[in-house]
């Protein structure tokens, strides 16, 4: 799944690609906004982590990843 992050006074946003589902991605953005988790901890798909602290969070968006088409063929 295709995680992108916003946060505060960032220029650019961190996108990631995630092996989780949507529904437990949400759980973890869920408990860094709700104060129980001081920072938004994730892992990508190359095992790298991605941390976060949760009061610079703007927005999270979970999405499919989208597949780019390369080449000549009909659309």
């Amino acid at each position: 799944m295709e995680v992108k992050i916003g946060v505060q006074h960032a220029p650019r946003e961190i996108v990631l690609e995630s092996d989780l589902g949507a529904e437990e991605l949400e759980r973890l953005v869920t408990a860094a906004l709700t104060g129980s988790e001081p920072l938004l901890s994730l892992t990508d798909n190359k095992g790298r982590k991605v941390l976060v602290p949760a009061d610079r969070l703007s927005y999270v968006d979970l999405g499919e990843p989208s597949v780019r088409k390369v080449g000549f063929g009909a659309l």
